[in-house]
């Protein structure tokens, strides 16, 4: 993309952009699709445009940052922003979670974060394009790091709270702004899908599923066959996956609320998995979405995008492990719950009894 074209799309992208953003109940996610762009194209064109409030204040700030050739160490240098609200999201689900970026291990393409409370896995290939973001809302003045794709999609988020370390955030923004301000991102407009297998070995994909010795395992398996997550649950060995009906995550959290068997709930995106490890205390529906609003988790998922919901059994060394799968339309994961459990520990009784009875309930007229 040249300069005479990136300035032409500024131009016309930051109008539309100010004028949406009158409207507070509208994400940036959503503004973006409404213009036709990326999320990451709408953030990218926002880069120098320094507007002011009527005091003279900065009202808007958006600086690209240079994350470095390591993502892992740019991923480090979170830990000293202190409890921050860390944000993955996909096409249908946002997953919130306060906490510190403690632990943080990996190396060029993957890497994890291990803390307590924020607990992530970290596909770092996938984080193409960094921005540090400062507007000002009803809430007073935001600034986060935003983390995009090659594609322009949101991969992460860190959101700075009140109580972090505005000052640190302020000097990282300083020393890793990046040589290149330009107000516009070229992205990649074909994004890959994973397509079925046209011929696959079925015998060895079930032998494989009976194999497993851990959850993590899986992906492999996967990636091993060419299979997209969706086949792989319809050609499962038998009595090891079943489609359920698409309202038996809302009975689920709901019961997981006043039973407070504790669980893991999982969401992700080509850049990111976030999970959330413990029970759960409020949850509110709200029109499409499910919400669940705790201290330090809140889970926003758009049930209307749910096009397939499966019940999934995997071996492992310690036992089965069994998982609540939401999909969308085009085969992707949403979201995954699970029983929460110690490594090396069976899964708790209690949780294989909520689902199967959750799963019974919305069984009927649901075929895979």
């Amino acid at each position: 993309m040249d300069e005479s074209s990136s300035r032409a799309d500024r131009a016309q992208l930051l109008p539309a952009w100010r004028a949406l953003a009158v409207q507070r109940k509208l994400r940036q996610r959503d503004i973006a699709q409404a213009l036709g762009v990326s999320e990451g194209e709408l953030v990218a064109a926002r880069v120098g445009d320094n507007r002011r409030d009527a005091s003279g204040s900065p009202h808007d700030r958006v600086t690209r940052i240079d994350a470095g050739p390591r993502r892992i160490d740019f991923v480090r240098a979170l830990q000293p922003l202190g409890r921050v609200m860390a944000l993955t999201r996909n096409c249908a689900c946002v997953h919130e979670k306060d906490g510190v970026y403690n632990n943080v291990d990996g190396g060029d393409r993957m890497g994890l974060v291990l803390d307590p409370e924020i607990d992530l896995r970290l596909f770092l290939e996938h984080w193409q394009h960094v921005f540090a973001v400062e507007e000002s809302g009803p809430r007073g003045r935001l600034r986060s790091l935003q983390i995009y794709d090659r594609w322009g999609e949101a991969v992460h988020k860190v959101f700075l709270r009140e109580h972090s370390y505005h000052a640190t955030y302020n000097a990282l923004v300083a020393a890793r702004q990046h040589a290149d301000q330009t107000p516009a991102l070229q992205v990649d407009t074909t994004p890959p899908r994973a397509l079925p297998a046209p011929d696959p070995d079925l015998m060895a994909f079930q032998a494989g599923w009976l194999a497993m010795q851990d959850t993590h395992e899986f992906f492999p398996l996967l990636r091993k066959h060419a299979l997209p997550r969706r086949q792989a649950l319809r050609l499962a060995p038998a009595h090891h996956a079943a489609r359920v009906g698409n309202d038996t995550i809302a009975t689920l959290l709901a019961r997981a609320t006043k039973s407070r068997a504790p669980i893991m709930v999982f969401v992700g995106n080509r850049g990111c998995i976030q999970i959330h490890s413990g029970e759960i205390h409020r949850v509110a529906p709200m029109d499409a979405w499910l919400n669940v609003l705790d201290p330090g988790f809140n889970l926003h998922l758009r049930t209307d995008l749910i096009a397939e919901t499966w019940w999934v059994k995997k071996p492992t060394a310690d036992g089965p492990v069994h998982s609540l799968e939401l999909l969308d339309a085009a085969g992707e994961t949403i979201a995954f719950v699970f029983g929460a459990r110690k490594p090396g520990k069976p899964e708790l009784a209690a949780w294989v009894e909520l689902l199967d009875s959750c799963c019974a309930q919305h069984a009927a007229g649901v075929t895979a």
